[in-house]
């Protein structure tokens, strides 16, 4: 299967990276990384939270909504590629934070190796959400070829809109981007390029996720910087809808990865 190529022009950029709020000139940047069947758009709401102190980037993975037209992805590795070399090219003058959740967090540590690796790019940090550590993810449960199962799943876990299950014309727009992110997941092994990053990792859970305090604790291998890890009330997506616990974790995050955060100047500080 191949991807789209990701050349840096700004269509193909518009096409994969998504900002959603204007941002004042020294505000840092987030890129975020969806889960699986997930869209940019579900970053919109931490987006509106942090602007415009927080310039939050969004990836539009194809194969879904506005890129429906597109083959999705089966091959995380490919997906990093693409998304790396629309990072890197042109550098950015500040590196960013990447972030992302459950699959999203294998695709952001993906791209991060590659940003290091291959383009001498490191981004400042490294959040990963709800994901167990590369070196120590088994076979996964969620099914990669039936689209009626790998729905049941999404929808057990929290991570979609209920009415999708209903209606026909959703549930043809969504299952195969969905069936292939899964496939995507149950393919993905670690180790096509370096995976020992020089910038500081966050990792995050929910406390009724079946992830283990291990599986988090080991993404501390990933890094010659410093590791944080906490745990949030949930389930595997207790950040749906960034309530502003989740936010203030995020900008604290951001803190420690990149120093303190200005702010835009308001007219009661003028």
């Amino acid at each position: 299967m191949s991807l789209p190529t990701a050349r840096g022009g700004p269509h193909e950029r518009a096409a994969w990276i998504r900002a959603f709020h204007d941002t004042h000139d020294q505000a840092r940047t987030l890129v975020c990384f969806p889960h699986a069947g997930g869209t940019a758009g579900q970053y919109f709401p931490l987006s509106a939270a942090l602007a415009p102190d927080v310039r939050v980037l969004a990836v539009q993975y194809p194969g879904r909504q506005d890129r429906c037209t597109e083959p999705a992805f089966e091959d995380v590795t490919l997906l990093a590629d693409a998304i790396a070399r629309l990072l890197a090219e042109p550098r950015p003058a500040a590196p960013p934070v990447l972030f992302g959740h459950s699959l999203g967090a294998l695709v952001a540590f993906e791209t991060a190796t590659r940003l290091e690796h291959r383009y001498g790019a490191s981004p400042a940090g490294l959040i990963v959400s709800g994901m167990q550590a590369p070196y120590r993810r088994t076979a996964p449960r969620l099914p990669g070829d039936d689209e009626e199962a790998a729905l049941e799943a999404l929808l057990r876990l929290g991570g979609t809109d209920p009415a999708i299950a209903v209606h026909p014309e959703l549930r043809a727009m969504v299952l195969p981007a969905l069936r292939s992110d899964f496939r995507a997941a149950a393919a993905y092994r670690p180790g096509s390029c370096p995976s020992l990053l020089s910038c500081p990792v966050t990792a995050w859970t929910g406390r009724d996720d079946e992830l283990t305090h291990g599986d988090v604790q080991a993404w501390a291998e990933h890094t010659t910087a410093g590791f944080h890890t906490r745990d949030f009330a949930g389930g595997h997506f207790y950040l749906n809808g960034f309530p502003p616990l989740i936010v203030e974790a995020v900008r604290t995050a951001l803190t420690r990865t990149t120093g303190a955060i200005a702010r835009a100047r308001t007219r009661t500080d003028t």
